[in-house]
Formats: structure tokens, sequence, C-alpha cells
């Protein structure tokens, strides 16, 4: 099991100050360099496979966004950083199983991972029942268009998985509340490509859903080309926190 003890040693404190001033540092240049005011772009600091003691450390230095992929992972740090004290947004970003959704919404803020019509309905049944307010989501889109990874269709008439199907669905749940787009860059993509690509998606889908104004892109490798072409967040793991820990 992952050690999630809620203390950190000085050491390790320094160590993600560190980490956080060149992140924050590479989203201020790439704003500059976009023409882009630096309040637009918030960091989602990804946690998997780090100790609760890491988020409780990151959000007393001003981090307010925390990213998750595993529940089994993620439910019992979320429980654990709010016991000490640390209560920042929690994002899912993980591919979400439909029997998840009970125990994603208790904690969860946002769900950034939603590409299918079955699972906007689940996850709507779930927030109805187990939560007081509505769940924010984005709609995880392909890039590349391949039914076989994750993600809704741009432009499928796919009536589970096309994007506009998948979008409707999220907007017309009661529980939930469709913020924006999340995408990952396809492997073997250059960046620069994928982004591009992403970016006309996107303004398309805001032509019919104007207020949904996410956009959740980029990662540590590739931030600075997501605020390029329009990210409002950024997902960044090891560039903040360092070498992942070996999964167990």
């Amino acid at each position: 099991m992952t050690d999630t003890s809620a203390t950190v040693r000085p050491d390790r404190r320094a160590e993600l100050a560190a980490g956080l001033a060149r992140v924050r540092a590479r989203i201020a240049d790439a704003c500059t360099a976009a023409g882009r005011d630096r309040g637009e772009v918030t960091l989602v600091a990804v946690t998997k496979t780090y100790p609760a003691g890491d988020v409780v450390a990151l959000a007393g230095l001003g981090v307010t966004d925390v990213g998750e992929n595993r529940d089994q992972e993620a439910a019992p740090k979320a429980a654990e950083a709010a016991a000490a004290g640390a209560t920042p947004r929690w994002h899912f970003i993980g591919q979400l199983q439909r029997n998840k959704c009970r125990s994603v919404v208790r904690y969860a803020d946002v769900v950034q991972s939603v590409d299918s019509v079955r699972l906007a309905g689940a996850l709507d049944a779930a927030a109805a029942a187990g939560r007081d307010r509505p769940l924010d989501v984005l709609v995880q889109v392909s890039i590349d268009g391949d039914p076989a990874r994750g993600g809704a269709l741009p432009g499928s008439a796919d009536p589970d998985r096309g994007l506009d199907p998948v979008a409707e669905a999220v907007a017309g749940a009661g529980a939930l509340r469709l913020a924006g787009l999340m995408a990952v860059a396809p492997l073997g993509w250059e960046p620069e490509r994928a982004f591009a690509r992403l970016a006309e998606v996107t303004r398309r889908f805001r032509d019919g859903f104007p207020e949904a104004t996410v956009l959740s892109a980029g990662m540590s490798g590739d931030l600075e080309i997501a605020i390029g072409y329009g990210a409002t967040h950024v997902r960044v793991g090891s560039a903040l926190l360092g070498m992942r820990p070996t999964l167990r």
C-alpha cells in the first residue's frame, strides 16, 4: 500500500516548495508568451501515488486544486488530508467505472473524465443521491478519434460516445454541471499538433455550450504548448512532486 501519512518532513516540504516555484514560473512564462493573463490558468497538482502529507503541504503552499486517478487511492487520501485540515478542490482525472461513481461523488469537486452518455447517467444518479450541490464535469474528448481509447468522439453520431451526445447528457443532468472539456495528447502525436486539433474542437464545442469554458490540457512535459492553445487547467505531477513512487 502507498504510505499516506499526513505528516511531511521539513526537507520534503522544501522540495515541494521548490518544485512549485519552478512550475509556477513555467506557467507564468507560458502565459506571457501567449499574451494571456496568469490568472486564467489553474494548476492541478496530480498527487497519485504520493502521500496525503504531500497534499497537506501543497495546500499550505497555496495549491488549491489536486487531481487523482484512482478512487481506491483518492477516497482515503482525501479523507486523511481533510482530517489534517487540507480541503483542496479535488479533481478526479482517471478513467471512471460506473460502479465507482457513488464513491467518487463523495469527495470529488470535479470529474474530468466523462466520455459516455451511460457514465454521465450513472454519475448524475450518484451525485443526486450523495451530494447537496451539483458536481462539475468535464467531458474527456478524444483528440485522435480512436474509439479504442478513452474520450468522447468529436463529430461522431455514436449515441453513447459522440461528443455532442455526451455533452448534452451532462448539460441536461440535474445533479451535474457541464464545465468544459479535458484531453490528453495521444501517444505518438507531437503536442503542437494535438493541442492545435483540440483548440479547433473546443471552438466548435463552445458554439453549442458557451458557458462550458474550462479546458484541461497539458501536463509536466507539454504545459507550455497547451497554455498557448488555450488550456485553463494544467495537470502537473512529476515536475511538481518529483519522481513517482512505484505502485505496489
